[in-house]
């Protein structure tokens, strides 16, 4: 099983974080990553993908991918293609891009065929345990009400993440956790892991930075500091 990032950063379509952008905040995070030690990946945009992936050595996942194989799939993103462009994995059923649990589990044994990540969104704790059944690598709980606005779920719904780490474990102690929805500081993160998830989904905390290398280091920080203690 591939290594679950603790710090997945969603470069999302903005256009701070895409081109040339997208290749920068992916050479931060790779910097970073260089530094302390501490696993990074970033999901850019399907139109920058190929470059980011071609342009830095940490894990670039996709932000979506559909269980179908290559051919007359207009708009659609075969996971075939998302590995030849060099992803490592892939983004299922974010909030923005909301699938039904039969597309999940085709596209985690799709992708786990073909050795790649899987990384499945759920908002809350029920269907966190309902895609843990499918053993993807890791879940990331993220409601969808706090997505995008600053308030961190680690902090307005800890009961949240703790209920989703007791659904996980309890249907698959495999699966790896991860807090998402409004995480923009390092202070966010260390209440993350204080409740037991394993990693953070981050996205306009850096992807909108104007400094993004600084606000990475503050972000893996905490994670550091686990290591250490």
């Amino acid at each position: 099983m591939m290594e679950t990032p603790r710090l997945l950063i969603n470069l999302k379509t903005y256009a701070q974080s895409s081109g040339e952008r997208a290749v920068e905040i992916a050479r931060q995070a790779e910097r970073a990553w260089k530094e302390t030690g501490v696993l990074i990946a970033v999901a850019p945009s399907l139109v920058d993908l190929r470059t980011v992936a071609l342009g830095v050595e940490i894990p670039v996942y996709s932000q979506h991918v559909d269980p179908l194989d290559p051919g007359a799939h207009t708009g659609h993103v075969p996971a075939e293609l998302v590995k030849e462009a060099g992803a490592t994995g892939s983004l299922i059923n974010h909030s923005e891009r909301q699938v039904g649990l039969h597309h999940i589990g085709e596209a985690i044994s799709k992708l786990r065929k073909l050795g790649l990540s899987s990384i499945v969104c759920a908002p809350t704790p029920g269907e966190s345990a309902a895609v843990a059944a499918l053993s993807p690598d890791a879940v990331a709980i993220e409601p969808p009400e706090l997505i995008g606005t600053g308030i961190p779920v680690s902090k307005a719904k800890p009961g949240i993440v703790q209920d989703s780490l007791k659904a996980v474990v309890d249907v698959n102690p495999d699966v790896d956790l991860l807090c998402g929805a409004g995480i923009t500081s390092g202070e966010d993160v260390a209440a993350a892991i204080r409740l037991g998830s394993y990693g953070v989904l981050v996205a306009s905390a850096v992807a909108k930075s104007p400094r993004p290398y600084e606000k990475i280091r503050e972000l893996t920080a905490p994670f550091v500091d686990l290591t250490r203690a």
